[in-house]
């Protein structure tokens, strides 16, 4: 069930919108302020799409489209009373996918909505990227985000990750992973050098480094990644 996040002051719209998402499936999920939105989409890493008022109390929900389009692609449905032309090329400046202008019908709202999320569902069946639990990993641009959040990698742990990753469900020997990731290249490798960059890979990806659920220790073999959904 995708969350939607409804960032709208006026509380009768806002409960109205929730109201129809409710109804057509989707878990909504309502706040009334710039901030109160913020909190409300750190706290829930899964939103699947944001519907924002850009008139709020606390300021501009363009200001708050800006900091999530900082480390977050999440489709953004513009709401506003402000419809000119400069408005409207602003809005899709700052980064939302769609812009509705007030007073409007809550069906089209819904169509509108419907139709952002298949077109980000077609576009991330063709993306060269993998979704596991809070982890997007882009292979074409070499990165790691982490609830929307950008997470650095050295050279070694990107390609431990990629080759972790795309042999999802197979079982990796340590043997296996040491010579994909330097005996093919002739380097001479220390017994931990493997250990210490799992290790670290862990620190940086996992909730609890102790008990990982993305890279997962088959003890007297090697490792296998996780299925999170």
């Amino acid at each position: 069930m995708t969350q939607i996040l409804i960032v709208e002051d006026d509380r009768l719209l806002n409960q109205g919108i929730a109201y129809m998402l409710k109804k057509a499936g989707y878990d909504p999920i309502s706040a009334f302020t710039s901030s109160e939105a913020w909190e409300k989409y750190m706290q829930h890493p899964s939103i699947g799409l944001i519907v924002l008022d850009i008139n709020l109390p606390d300021g501009s929900g363009m200001g708050l489209c800006t900091q999530i389009r900082l480390g977050s692609e999440v489709p953004i449905v513009v709401l506003t009373a402000n419809d000119t032309e400069q408005d409207i090329i602003q809005g899709f400046e700052t980064g939302c996918d769609d812009y509705i202008a007030k007073p409007f019908s809550v069906e089209v709202l819904k169509q509108r909505i419907q139709a952002v999320l298949r077109r980000v569902k077609k576009e991330e069946r063709g993306a060269n990227r993998l979704l596991s639990g809070e982890l997007v990993i882009d292979y074409d641009k070499m990165t790691l985000t982490k609830a929307g959040t950008a997470i650095r990698l050295t050279a070694t742990e990107y390609k431990l990750l990629e080759l972790l990753t795309r042999c999802q469900g197979q079982v990796l020997t340590r043997e296996m992973i040491v010579e994909k990731l330097w005996d093919i290249d002739g380097n001479f490798v220390e017994a931990n050098a493997l250990s210490v960059n799992i290790r670290r890979l862990r620190q940086k990806i996992e909730d609890d480094p102790k008990h990982p659920v993305y890279i997962q220790t088959v003890f007297g073999i090697g490792y296998t990644w996780g299925s999170v959904p």
